[in-house]
């Protein structure tokens, strides 16, 4: 290869993008892919545009190698899937899979070959708005799941038809940005790093993921796109990864405005040199590299390492064997399946939060329904953020059509009552008359699509606009009702949860979404997600996680000195792991198969503790509920969380049955790493409790001593 034609292998250009800044560079693609100077064009989609830009490079550039196209195919292609951190709620590896291959299937049969998902980042911010790609607050949940994505887009052979080559993003340390503003400055310790946010990335790489994508953002003062520490010694050196790393839309080139680079020459140089091996849009490498490699400013080996790694995507890609997509093959619509997989999705994913008096379920009996609220009609954004191109082709199912269906003897009356945003109360008088003249309410509330996803942070998380006032007064009917959340992300809503006798946090729960909450609200599906996020009493409480260190001064009711806010009660207004059913549940004979064992032993693994416990279904109807385990040392070297999630298995139990479920500890779970760049793991001797229940709250617990 000629050295342009290696750095081609480098660039990757956008077509017309749906996504991200800026504008398409089709022209440019075009030539570049025609001179063999191009590896990816991203945001290019269809059968026929595919292969019509994959010719230029397969049979006119002098080597033939052909293009990777990439999208961002996020919780769905044509059939919307609820948006990634719904799918944390389900607790379900299964639910996570079935999604991705299912996009996967779809999305490759229009030419896309590879996905930048799963999204991995841990974040503890909910004003962030990317929360709502992601699956939560928790590095063990977020671990199992991320890694089950990237099984269900590539499977055992991403070169197989209807496969996806996955791209787990972002590396690293995304999800904790200051203020909560997108793209922003990150500050944790590297042992934060290693115990938080590196876990579901070693997840994914444990699973093959093909591909990594660097963050935006600075990890301690450096750049993601020029970390060397994170991108080569930790990625490559540590977890063995042997795919290739893409930077972010323009990532490369900002480092100019991060002041870490003069100018594009030196941004080329800092970002190859750290390992970042392809260039999204900005196109430093293909401008530069030359000269720089001529200079003695890149090593070869560098740019050879690179460029071994994109061709190594794409042999496993079957690409140079088969580097077009049957244009017949295309699918022009979700199926019935993939429908019945969203929808299915969709209910496993909602959890109910409150649930006073039995309010739910509803009967389909009930003479007369209102729907109110400004998103009970809706058909957009029940799509959610980052939704694929079916999201502008086939409108979701709005939980009033989906209620409809559900009871079609009911006389269901709507009424929005409001916009999602804005001040206007005069709808409100109409909600409330169609309440009154009702037998029971729905209330759908929430948030937009784009209210969460890229760059939508929002300072203030209630529910926009005037729909806490609706609630109010929909409470002051007297009438029973329920309300449904939509929305991509952790809301505060202590009102709403102080006035509304039922509480169903649906998110952004995609196409089927109001079928989905139909099949809850009337009980046909068992409600059983629980929160992948702490859910905060107001903003001003954030962050606040259920895995904390202990200050040398917890919370006491009794002691004005200790860490506490003057105007909130103390914790969270529903903790992570909550989630109620329409049926109950008791954990009892919690059990370890050793109740000592040698922390050397662990260290090193030859030892393991298994933890086993008992859920009995209580309650006078089937139901779903996810068994939890949680661990805590209690005296460390390093002050450690009060309790972190080290195991979850979700089930369905019928009426008085019962289920044992065992649960492995190794030297992950009972270790932590220290502040040593090199990643020292520690598993000292000393007493653990080990908790297991419902929810981070968990009271039933046992103790486990490593000597």
């Amino acid at each position: 290869m000629t050295v342009e034609e290696k750095f081609g292998q480098l660039q990757q250009l956008t077509w017309n993008p749906d996504t991200g800044p800026g504008e398409g560079q089709n022209e440019q693609a075009t030539v570049a892919a025609a001179e063999g100077r191009l590896g990816s064009v991203l945001n290019i989609t269809g059968a026929k545009e595919c292969n019509a830009l994959q010719r230029h490079a397969v049979e006119e550039s002098r080597l033939g190698i052909p293009l990777i196209f990439g999208l961002d195919v996020i919780h769905g292609y044509l059939t919307t899937f609820p948006v990634p951190l719904a799918q944390g709620a389900s607790f379900d590896p299964e639910v996570v899979t079935r999604d991705a291959e299912v996009s996967a299937r779809e999305a490759a049969s229009w030419g896309v070959h590879w996905t930048f998902s799963p999204m991995a980042d841990v974040s503890h911010e909910p004003r962030w708005g990317r929360v709502a790609e992601g699956n939560g607050e928790d590095p063990y949940l977020t671990a199992q799941l991320a890694a089950a994505k990237v099984r269900g887009y590539q499977g055992e052979d991403y070169s197989a038809d209807g496969r996806l080559a996955a791209c787990v993003k972002h590396f690293v340390g995304y999800g904790f940005p200051e203020g909560g503003r997108d793209y922003n400055t990150v500050d944790i310790s590297e042992r934060r790093l290693r115990d938080v946010a590196l876990p579901p990335f070693k997840a994914a790489v444990d699973a093959g993921v093909a591909t990594v994508m660097a963050a935006f953002n600075t990890v301690n003062g450096v750049p993601a796109h020029a970390n060397p520490h994170t991108l080569t010694r930790i990625l490559h050196e540590e977890l063995g990864f042997d795919g290739f790393v893409v930077g972010d839309y323009n990532g490369v080139q900002e480092l100019i405005p991060h002041g870490v680079a003069a100018d594009g020459a030196d941004a080329a140089r800092l970002a190859l040199g750290a390992g970042v091996d392809m260039e999204m849009v900005s196109t430093t490498y293909a401008e530069h590299g030359k000269e720089l490699l001529e200079a003695g400013r890149i090593d070869p080996r560098r740019l050879d390492d690179a460029v071994a790694r994109i061709l190594r995507v794409k042999v496993r890609l079957g690409l140079f064997e088969n580097p077009y997509t049957d244009e017949d093959g295309q699918i022009a619509e979700p199926t019935a399946a993939a429908r019945r997989h969203a929808r299915e999705t969709a209910a496993s994913c909602a959890v109910l939060l409150k649930n006073e008096g039995r309010t739910l379920p509803l009967s389909k009996d009930t003479p007369s329904l209102a729907v109110v609220g400004p998103l009970g009609d809706d058909t957009k954004e029940l799509h959610g953020t980052w939704a694929g191109p079916g999201s502008r082709m086939f409108p979701a199912v709005s939980v009033l059509e989906g209620i409809e269906k559900a009871a079609p003897g009911a006389k269901v009356t709507f009424a929005s009552g409001c916009d999602v945003t804005g001040s206007g109360t005069g709808g409100l008088a109409e909600a409330v008359a169609a309440v009154e003249a009702s037998d029971a309410a729905v209330v759908v509330v929430g948030e937009k699509a784009g209210h969460s996803g890229e760059a939508a942070v929002r300072s203030d998380i209630a529910l926009p606009g005037v729909q806490e006032e609706l609630i109010r007064r929909v409470a002051e009917t007297g009438k029973p009702f329920a309300v449904v959340v939509l929305a991509g992300r952790p809301l505060a809503l202590s009102g709403v949860a102080e006035q509304a006798p039922a509480l169903l946090y649906a998110w952004h729960p995609g196409i089927e979404g109001g079928n989905a909450v139909a099949d809850l609200l009337f009980g046909d599906v068992a409600p059983g997600g629980k929160l992948p996020a702490t859910l905060p009493r107001t903003v001003g409480q954030t962050a606040v996680y259920y895995g904390h260190e202990n200050t040398g001064r917890p919370y006491s009711p009794d002691d004005p000195y200790t860490s506490k806010y003057l105007d909130l009660p103390h914790g969270p207004l529903f903790p992570f792991g909550h989630g109620l059913a329409y049926t109950t549940f008791r954990f009892s004979g919690l059990e370890l198969s050793e109740k000592s064992v040698s922390a050397r032993a662990v260290r090193e693994g030859r030892a393991t503790v298994m933890a086993s416990v008992t859920v009995e279904n209580t309650g006078d109807r089937k139901g779903d509920e996810v068994a939890q385990l949680y661990v805590r040392d209690k005296v460390a070297s390093l002050a450690q969380p009060v309790r972190r999630l080290r195991g979850f298995e979700r089930m369905t139990l019928e009426e008085g049955e019962r289920r044992t479920v065992t649960f492995e500890l190794g030297a992950s779970d009972l270790g932590f790493h220290t502040n040593d760049p090199r990643g020292e793991l520690l598993v000292e001797p000393g007493e653990f409790e080990i908790y297991a229940g419902g929810s981070s709250e968990a009271e039933l617990h046992t103790t486990l001593t490593l000597t």
